[in-house]
């Protein structure tokens, strides 16, 4: 399996390249690497969720990196933020279908944790840090309106809801509606105030980690509290 590295001062992010959402970190690249296999098993499950065949890796020896990129202050902060040269690629039909299984099966994995720690509580740090479930769901909402800004694609404030999870099923078929066209070179590569946009393939990659990211956080501290 195809595999970069972003590589800052303090943290080094692994990512497959060709499995969107499945990039985990450590102090240095052999930890990155291993961490990913760690969670070979829970990614696994979201590809079964897609309805795609594949065998992931469970060794280090069958990961091949392809590239090395400069992480930035995103990536000391924990979040995968540079793109490979894998993202700029053209995407074919067969890869935009894929791509919406992948995103459709992390939203359903998001949604099951949510679901199975309603009304539970979620074990905190030693100093009583760590956001609340409907803090999680809260922020998770607001980064994928944020993100599908970043892509070129608008939510109307009029389809807001008081309870972000009754807003999810409408934004999310607009992030849908978004990313075809983007996949297809059909949106403007920069913003109407100059910032450059996410491809397709990025914006997958960054938002299926981000929300994958706090389901398994959800998952973890609510069988480590219960």
């Amino acid at each position: 399996m195809n595999v970069y590295l972003e590589i800052g001062n303090k943290r080094t992010f692994a990512c497959a390249v060709d499995w969107p959402g499945w990039s985990r970190s450590g102090s240095d690249e052999s930890s990155a690497l291993q961490t990913l296999l760690d969670y070979a098993p829970r990614y696994a499950r979201v590809v079964a969720r897609a309805g795609i065949e594949a065998e992931l890796p469970r060794d280090t020896a069958r990961l091949t990196i392809v590239e090395r990129l400069k992480g930035n202050a995103g990536t000391d902060f924990g979040a995968p933020s540079v793109s490979p040269a894998a993202d700029d690629l053209p995407v074919s039909e067969a890869d935009l279908q894929r791509l919406h299984s992948l995103l459709g099966a992390v939203w359903d994995t998001f949604d099951e944790a949510v679901l199975a720690a309603q009304g539970k509580p979620l074990r905190t740090g030693p100093r009583g840090g760590g956001r609340s479930l409907e803090k999680i769901v809260q922020h998770a909402f607001e980064a994928d309106l944020a993100y599908l800004n970043r892509l070129g694609g608008k939510f109307k404030p009029g389809e807001l809801q008081a309870d972000p999870r009754l807003s999810f099923a409408p934004l999310r078929q607009v992030i849908l509606e978004t990313l075809d066209p983007a996949a297809r070179g059909a949106l403007p590569l920069v913003g109407p105030r100059g910032g450059k946009r996410w491809s397709a393939r990025f914006y997958v990659r960054y938002a299926a980690w981000h929300m994958l990211d706090h389901a398994w956080e959800i998952e973890d501290r609510l069988l480590s509290g219960n």
